[in-house]
């Protein structure tokens, strides 16, 4: 039974979206926020389980002063410290002025700001790997990104100033973008669309199971 059950309420879950977005009438039409109340206070308590979880981690890890157990003290440091802050706050602890919104704007926004522009060098470095031109396909992507990039910065227009309007760099990434660019996109949400169906059919059905933690 402790298979049985979670694969049962997956099933009627997934059966009752599928038909309240067929049938929007009562009662079905009122199945959809049932089930979102449901979904939203299953994920406060994944958010409690995950909390405990991650500070369990932390924990071990320094009591057993395994490898980089210092960023692990900052961890469950910063988690306290913004809980007891964010609590101390009350109901407008998001409020401009309290002492979450300053953690929040001058510490928090700074970190995932230098995260992602550590992140600009790592994109650059796939980016060469990703742009050699090592066969047809890809030169054909080393010159689309080259034609685009050109195309989005002054100097690209520049170089191709003596030609007629329409007919420019700028012209040309705006056309790739538009149209060759548009059109793969497509293709691959089109295949994301049937990949999504056919795995969410067989997670609804009870053939996949891997979200049981079982094989």
């Amino acid at each position: 039974m402790r298979r049985e059950i979670p694969l049962l309420i997956t099933a009627i879950a997934g059966v009752v979206f599928v038909v309240q977005y067929f049938i929007p009438h009562s009662p079905f039409n009122h199945l959809d926020g049932w089930f979102s109340d449901w979904f939203s206070i299953v994920q406060a308590c994944a958010i409690v389980l995950g909390s405990l979880n991650l500070l369990m981690i932390s924990s071990q890890k320094i009591a057993r002063k395994k490898e980089g157990w210092g960023y692990a003290v900052v961890i469950i440091v910063s988690f306290f410290l913004i809980t007891i802050i964010g609590f101390a706050g009350g109901e407008e602890f998001r409020d401009v002025g309290t002492g979450f919104d300053w953690l929040y704007n001058y510490t928090y926004v700074p970190l995932s700001s230098t995260m992602y522009a550590i992140l600009a060098f790592f994109v650059a470095s796939a980016s060469y790997r990703a742009f050699r031109a090592r066969n047809a396909e890809a030169t054909l992507l080393l010159l689309a990104a080259f034609f685009v990039m050109l195309g989005r910065v002054p100097i690209g227009d520049l170089l191709t100033m003596w030609m007629p309007e329409g007919f420019r760099m700028s012209n040309l990434a705006t056309w790739i973008m538009d149209f060759p660019q548009t059109a793969g996109q497509r293709a691959i949400m089109i295949g994301i669309a049937l990949g999504l169906v056919s795995t969410s059919l067989r997670v609804i059905l009870g053939i996949e199971r891997s979200h049981l933690g079982g094989e």
